[in-house]
């Protein structure tokens, strides 16, 4: 599985998802958008938005804090891992 969450450093809700991913044990990369404009324009093209946080799991594409849909992203990849 791959995780890409893109982030600012003054995000709350970055901040929030980041602790929820480490909180269950789950790797992933971290792009900070606001120092990286190329990785800035590839979350618009991914998400349409210009908003963060943008989490993509596996091409799946969550915009902004969504605890649940988080969790139902990666119950369905850990099931399909298993």
């Amino acid at each position: 599985m791959t995780i890409k969450v893109y982030t600012t450093k003054t995000c709350p809700y970055c901040k929030l998802t980041k602790e929820f991913l480490n909180e269950k044990g789950i790797a992933f990369t971290e792009i900070d958008v606001a120092e990286d404009p190329a990785a800035a324009n590839e979350m618009v093209k991914k998400s349409g938005q210009m908003g963060v946080p943008v989490i993509d799991i596996d091409g799946k594409i969550i915009v902004g804090w969504n605890k649940a849909a988080l969790e139902e992203a990666l119950g369905k990849k850990e099931k399909a891992a298993a």
